[in-house]
């Protein structure tokens, strides 16, 4: 059950940017997840500027890219 008094913040990723990182995940460094792994991701990073070069961030990520291969998160419909 979430606890929001465990949380130091809550980040806001647009579905966009997480779909984006979720790509360049993919492309450069053969990490394959759904959009949620890439809006992580995107997190993740931000905290870690935050925190500057002696700061130290951990996450977990459980996911797959499966059930998106047919998703415009994969497919490019142009």
């Amino acid at each position: 059950m979430w606890s929001e008094a465990i949380s130091d913040s809550v980040q806001t990723v647009s579905t966009h940017e997480a779909m984006e990182m979720t790509r360049r995940l993919a492309r450069e460094e053969a990490i394959f997840g759904g959009t949620s792994f890439g809006g992580n991701v995107v997190a993740t990073l931000r905290v870690a500027q935050r925190l500057g070069p002696g700061g130290t961030v951990g996450t977990l990520m459980c996911d797959s890219g499966l059930k998106y291969l047919s998703t415009s998160l994969y497919v490019d419909d142009r």
